[in-house]
């Protein structure tokens, strides 16, 4: 095992992700302006998309690094049997969902089991179709619908907080169904979608726009949340989440609903509202 792999397992991963929320919470001008200014250069953000271009408009690094676009600044793809990448980033892998496993990278994969932590949900998605976006700190951090759905439940998985990134995804064994998350089930007209949150090193928080705040509530069970009573819909490109870091989020869809979209494959750089897949006739 090298060095850097037992680095990635060693480190203090709640302890620093919680001193990171400590940092991105503060109010500190001079703070603030530092960790904006930083990121910004080194990342090479694009504010110019933002609600707010000028990035001491922000009154923490929190509210910079989950900052709106302005209007118009994505549009959702106009054919209407698409369903919508549902955030800015890079594909880490996409593709079918092989007997329930799905592929993480060159000798990695995980369950659907295990990352929505219940056989009995990730049935339906055994001969299924995934897509994992990896979000990097440059990218715009809100999460919106690949498809119009009404809420069942949420599912908060505890777990490690490894990093995302391309090198821990070669390296960590079942990374994604590892790493705390939050799992939200869907009901559509074509039957279920799952559309997961994972959290990841010095990812300070997961808020839904139905909920707030879902991560960190550190703990060693698993909690579910049921909806289907509160008839809670979400359209087709509408915000769902946020990130208050960069991190990852994977959707699940059933098999023989519909095709990813060609060309869609890993390292591929999307953008919200571009077709991740298309409903099958």
């Amino acid at each position: 095992m090298s060095w850097t792999t037992r680095l990635t397992y060693a480190l203090p991963h709640r302890a620093l992700s919680s001193l990171a929320r400590r940092l991105a919470y503060s109010h500190h001008p001079r703070l603030s302006a530092w960790l904006i200014d930083t990121v910004t250069q080194k990342f090479g953000v694009d504010l110019s998309e933002a609600e707010r271009s000028d990035p001491r408009s922000y009154p923490s690094f929190n509210a910079f690094f989950t900052r709106g676009l302005r209007n118009g600044a994505r549009a959702p793809d106009a054919d209407m049997r698409a369903l919508l990448m549902p955030a800015d980033g890079r594909i880490s892998q996409c593709g079918r969902i092989d007997g329930g496993r799905i592929f993480q990278a060159k000798g990695q994969s995980f369950t659907a089991a295990e990352l929505l932590a219940d056989d009995a949900a990730a049935e339906p998605y055994a001969d299924g179709v995934f897509a994992t976006v990896y979000l990097s700190p440059k990218d715009y951090h809100r999460v919106h619908m690949p498809w119009t759905g009404k809420l069942l439940e949420t599912v908060h998985v505890p777990g490690r907080l490894f990093s995302v990134g391309p090198a821990a995804v070669r390296i960590v064994p079942r990374l994604f169904a590892r790493n705390e998350r939050l799992v939200c089930h869907f009901a559509t007209d074509f039957g279920p979608m799952a559309v997961v949150m994972v959290g990841a090193l010095l990812v300070s928080g997961v808020e839904t726009v139905w909920n707030g705040v879902e991560i960190p509530r550190y703990g060693d069970a698993v909690t579910v949340k049921d909806y289907r009573g509160s008839d809670i819909t979400l359209e087709r490109f509408a915000e769902m989440a946020r990130f208050n870091y960069g991190s990852t989020v994977i959707v699940l869809l059933p098999g023989g609903v519909a095709q990813l979209a060609p060309g869609l494959a890993a390292e591929s750089p999307v953008r919200l509202g571009e077709r991740l897949a298309t409903l099958l006739p």
